[in-house]
């Protein structure tokens, strides 16, 4: 008998010893684990879609007040025409003992500006939402490359085995790019993020399919077991990643049916609480987010602005205001909840966008349009919790906030950084992919010190 054929005939035994190491923690890859003492266990991150303004939020330029309505002195390409300077319609005030200026659109979040570090010199690299996303996201613009909460999920894992290390909620539909966001890309299957549409309040509405309206559990569990056995079986001779994370998923799918139903059942948090966050739908799940990284979930990230993106290219005034109104609460809810039980030192808060926006209006047709036009040269972004020095501001855009003058950061910096705080080195994360070492910063990024305490 050819040792192939062997190995076929008994499969099922051969399969199953496998199968163990397969359905353990982190399918297909132990984590490497962290290279030093981290200062945050978990990520929650909110990304506004579509690319919030800078100048009308934490970067403010009162100098556009002086060229309103005039040209500026110095302007960079922008994907479209734009045309003189457009002050910003919204007031800043200094905020906390560190005194910092925010935008009235943030003025809860705000009140806790002392825990928060503000990067004001972030740039990306093109003007286009999908390029930028990708950038942001899993640290390359062009190539399919795995995202920041994929390569976390790889070299941590979750704490909890029951529920998936990296969740990404995303009400209503997807973003450009949609699943590519959170993806795994080369990374073993398991360590893509699991999407859920929080739109809706019903716990098997948020999570399809999680119990079975026909089968008892111990069923469930004996469908499974001849399931798996199949798929072992199946496996033998075969190196098939793709089938590895098919074999966790079902194993893992099994196992949330009580732990997620928990998790995802705000009935169970007081009332107080609840109204704390503001019963809208960001408000939900953020208070999700909060449940899910008590439970050991590595890496949330809350999308916000996917139907009705923060890309306002006019009406701008209005349109910030609304979309601020629906996140400024639950943020300012969840920083004082995770101070309150004490995860605020050692979880890391993030928000930003893709990019930012030009300090001169847009033009169309030859007439302004009270909005602004995408601008990757210089944004904010801003960072709390978990080995944050807050009250702290890196970096600066020019007088007008058209491009980083002082201190810039790019994603692979910002990259860089989380990981760091994490207690991952960039540079000695890596995955071996045909034939070479890959990583999240590739052969760039720099820990942006001056913000962690």
């Amino acid at each position: 008998m050819h040792r192939r054929q062997f190995l076929q005939r008994s499969g099922m035994g051969f399969g199953m010893l496998g199968l163990a190491g397969i359905l353990a923690p982190h399918a297909s890859a132990a984590p490497p684990g962290p290279h030093f003492a981290p200062k945050a266990k978990r990520v929650i991150h909110f990304f506004l879609n579509g690319g919030p303004s800078h100048v009308d939020t934490f970067d403010p330029k009162p100098a556009l007040a002086t060229y309103a309505g005039k040209p500026l002195p110095r302007t960079l390409l922008t994907e479209r025409k734009t045309g003189a300077a457009f002050p910003s319609p919204f007031r800043f005030q200094r905020f906390g003992q560190s005194g910092i200026e925010v935008s009235e659109l943030f003025a809860k979040t705000a009140q806790h500006i002392d825990d928060i570090a503000v990067i004001r010199s972030m740039v990306a690299q093109v003007p286009n939402h999908e390029p930028s996303l990708m950038l942001m996201n899993c640290g390359d613009s062009i190539q399919a490359r795995p995202s920041l909460g994929s390569w976390l999920s790889y070299g941590l894992g979750s704490e909890n085995q029951n529920l998936p290390a990296f969740v990404a909620m995303c009400p209503g539909g997807l973003p450009i790019k949609g699943a590519e966001n959170w993806q795994s890309a080369f990374l073993p299957g398991a360590m893509q993020g699991t999407y859920v549409d929080s739109q809706h309040q019903n716990v098997d509405a948020l999570l399809e399919n999680i119990r079975s309206p026909h089968t008892s559990r111990g069923a469930q569990r004996r469908q499974l077991d001849l399931l798996q056995s199949l798929n072992a079986s199946h496996r033998v001779g075969r190196l098939d990643p793709r089938l590895d994370a098919r074999i966790a998923s079902f194993e893992l799918a099994f196992r949330m049916q009580s732990e997620a139903t928990d998790a995802f059942d705000l009935t169970r948090e007081p009332q107080s609480i609840r109204d704390r966050y503001g019963d809208g739908v960001h408000g939900r799940q953020t208070l999700i987010a909060r449940r899910l990284l008590e439970r050991g979930v590595r890496f949330v990230q809350l999308w916000h602005g996917v139907g009705q993106p923060w890309d306002h290219h006019d009406n701008l005034e209005a349109s910030h205001r609304k979309l601020a109104a629906e996140i400024d609460q639950p943020i300012a809810a969840l920083l004082a909840d995770l101070k309150s039980r004490g995860m605020l030192d050692d979880t890391l808060v993030i928000f930003g966008g893709e990019f930012g926006r030009t300090p001169t209006v847009e033009l169309s047709a030859n007439r302004a349009t009270q909005g602004r036009d995408h601008n990757p040269y210089g944004f904010t972004i801003w960072m709390a919790g978990g080995g944050i020095k807050g009250g702290t501001v890196h970096g600066a855009t020019d007088e007008f906030g058209f491009a980083a003058v002082e201190n810039p950061v790019t994603a692979h910096d910002l990259h860089a950084t989380i990981l760091h705080l994490m207690g991952l080195d960039h540079e000695r994360l890596t995955y071996r992919f045909s034939g070479r070492d890959f990583r999240l910063t590739d052969v760039h990024g720099k820990v942006v010190a001056p913000i962690i305490a």
